[in-house]
């Protein structure tokens, strides 16, 4: 792997990082609307924002998939 496959690579695996962390994130949110912690309005956001930084992650993991194949065919 060269230096710029590795630095692409480095760059899609932080992308996927992002909506990864935003998913433990909100995760803990509903796990304290669970325990009547915060109001359980609050769990229905969270969980809105888990199922779209799920999208963004398969998103990012897909564009991966596209560099890798583009790179083993160039």
């Amino acid at each position: 792997m060269t230096e710029d496959e590795q630095r692409e690579l480095a760059r899609f695996v932080h992308d996927a990082r992002k909506p990864l962390n935003r998913i433990s994130m909100q995760a803990e949110l509903v796990k304290m609307a669970l325990n009547d912690d915060i109001p359980r309005e609050k769990a229905n956001d969270a969980l809105d924002k888990i199922i779209s930084a799920t999208k963004d992650c398969s998103e990012t993991l897909a564009d991966l998939v596209t560099a890798l194949s583009d790179g083993q065919s160039g």
